[in-house]
């Protein structure tokens, strides 16, 4: 019962609205069995939570429910080395060790530097559109440039690597889609040394001798990443630049918190903008009443922004850990036991939301969770809108038809498109 909410291949065709609708009724905390997956093992079965009230709840009370006792994906780490590994990173701690990771990452983005990166990522947005005006581009990798350069602007990546970023971050987000899990597109004839280095480290294998699929987040299935990692780590710490993470470098940060940023900042500050803007595309060109008006009146695209997040959240679910018995809505939750809140339900929860299905662009107040809530909110939500409403700023002005069907990841995490065939017709 209720397995098509953990099935990878239910999202391949479209996320379960209808099933989340009933369970936010019926059953707002479900028992939802792990079935095996291709090569994956079955899991224990975890607790998932669909009310946004209640996901709130488990999001704002890590003494409750903890994203370190067990990390933060509902797939459990394969052993108790790739657990440990995992726990260091800021994504899976709890305060107060998180509390003091973030603050170093926050005194990272001054005011100047995200002032910085504001006009940077529009000339870039600018530059992405411009190229792809007169013909017809596969949206989501014309989109999937934007954080990627972003990113590497931030973090001082080499440009001739900066591709790096979006074939690691394919590896982790897509491991459950047979096209993204073993993507690779960077060009090692151009990288810098420093980048050949690092991919004499990458995996030749994706299991282990015994067969097992080697966990995509772990040390050994992202060695290449994490070889680069201290190799850039090294090279600022000898000639510091003025990037974000010099800066964090400066603040306190060691090389083992280095690397596990690096990884933070690759991935997850990677995948919310690539499924984001191709998703936020696309549910515009369903709605083309809404494409029209915002076309007409830019001046509401902060608020469509925030309809597009709440419409199609990057993310659908994450993972906690319940710290003791509790009982959430009735339900009784056993210290141990995993507790996964649905973001995807949340943003439709109709409690919240009037007309939760109907797509607004003038929808407010629009209190989504897409960018999380509590100690965990996303710390790149301003540097991910800015990124949205730079690219919509630039496309809004010209005609968009969609060339071909949209082919959507088959992933039961991120909420991702691989592929929106569009033409982009310029101003007359």
């Amino acid at each position: 019962m209720h397995e098509e909410i953990f099935l990878p291949s239910t999202y391949a065709t479209g996320v379960p609205y209808d099933a989340f609708a009933g369970l936010r009724a019926e059953s707002p905390v479900a028992r939802v069995p792990e079935p095996a997956v291709g090569p994956w093992p079955a899991g224990p079965g975890y607790w998932a939570v669909f009310r946004h009230a209640d996901v709130k709840h488990v999001l704002r009370s890590p003494d409750l429910f903890s994203s370190n006792l067990g990390a933060t994906q509902i797939r459990d780490p394969d052993t108790p080395e790739d657990l440990a590994f995992v726990r260091a990173m800021m994504l899976n701690q709890d305060p107060p060790d998180h509390s003091r990771l973030r603050r170093i990452v926050a005194a990272a983005f001054t005011p100047r530097a995200v002032r910085a990166l504001e006009e940077t990522i529009e000339h870039r947005a600018r530059t992405l559109v411009t190229s792809a005006l007169g013909t017809e581009t596969d949206f989501v990798e014309l989109a999937a440039d934007l954080p990627v350069w972003t990113l590497a602007h931030i973090m001082g990546v080499p440009d001739s690597d900066r591709r790096l970023l979006y074939d690691w971050a394919s590896r982790v987000i897509g491991y459950q889609d047979d096209e993204y899990a073993g993507i690779s597109t960077a060009d090692a004839a151009s990288m810098t040394p420093m980048a050949r280095k690092a991919m004499n480290y990458r995996p030749t294998t994706t299991t282990h001798p015994d067969g097992r699929p080697i966990n995509p987040r772990s040390y050994t299935a992202l060695a290449d990443m994490f070889a680069y990692a201290h190799a850039l780590a090294d090279e600022k710490r000898s000639s510091p630049s003025d990037d974000i993470m010099s800066r964090m470098l400066e603040g306190g940060l060691t090389t083992h918190e280095f690397e596990n940023m690096f990884f933070l900042f690759a991935v997850a500050g990677n995948e919310t903008l690539r499924n984001g803007i191709p998703g936020g595309l696309l549910t515009l060109l369903e709605h083309p009443a809404d494409l029209a008006r915002l076309a007409a009146d830019p001046s509401l695209l902060p608020s469509a922004v925030e309809e597009m997040l709440r419409y199609w959240p990057p993310v659908m679910d994450f993972r906690r850990t319940a710290t003791r018995p509790v009982t959430l809505s009735g339900q009784k939750i056993d210290a141990g036991d995993k507790v996964v809140v649905y973001h995807a339900s949340a943003n439709r929860d109709e409690t919240v939301f009037p007309s939760p299905n109907r797509f607004d662009i003038t929808r407010t107040p629009n209190d989504h969770v897409s960018f999380g809530f509590g100690p965990h909110f996303c710390l790149g939500a301003h540097l991910a809108r800015t990124q949205m409403r730079a690219i919509f700023r630039e496309l809004l002005p010209h005609r968009i038809t969609l060339t071909g069907t949209p082919v959507r990841l088959a992933s039961n995490f991120q909420n991702g498109l691989k592929h929106l065939p569009v033409h982009l017709a310029p101003t007359p």
